[in-house]
């Protein structure tokens, strides 16, 4: 951990979860079906070479369903997905990611570690890790407070 503080790295070693990717010809129906069935709410989308080309999330795939749900079998992701992702790095802190997504309204964010795509972190992963570290601050100043250290 640098300086004290958990990082991204460190929550996704400990999750240890695949990240679920579209491409941008699958379709919209393709795509919530992934999301369904991995309980996830975000996909980062990838060309054949693996580059993350876009990210499309719940939001995205509701709006279309409000605006054309004839056409969810045949929509493809490409045509809904935002293009211009933002990123963060295995290196990147906990506290600074959780400022990034709450500046820009996002709820995930896709970790890249130079071209590649090294996994996926949501607000609520982000917030649970944060948790878990302040209530064993609390905890550790707790004990010494009480005299648990000798």
């Amino acid at each position: 951990m640098a300086g004290g503080s958990e990082t991204v790295l460190d929550l996704l070693r400990a999750r240890g979860r695949p990240v679920v990717t579209a491409g941008p010809g699958d379709t919209v129906k393709a795509a919530i079906q992934k999301l369904v069935e991995n309980r996830i709410g975000a996909l980062p989308v990838c060309d054949t070479s693996g580059a993350v080309v876009g990210i499309v999330s719940e939001r995205d795939f509701l709006h279309e369903c409000l605006q054309q749900p004839e056409r969810i079998g045949r929509t493809k992701v490409s045509d809904i997905m935002t293009t211009e992702v933002l990123i963060g790095v295995p290196g990147d802190t906990l506290e600074y990611v959780m400022d990034i997504m709450t500046q820009r309204s996002i709820r995930h964010l896709p970790i890249m570690d130079g071209p590649e795509l090294y996994g996926m972190v949501s607000m609520r992963d982000v917030v649970d890790a944060l948790l878990d570290q302040s209530k064993a601050q609390v905890r550790f100043l707790s004990d010494y407070i009480s005299g648990g250290f000798r």
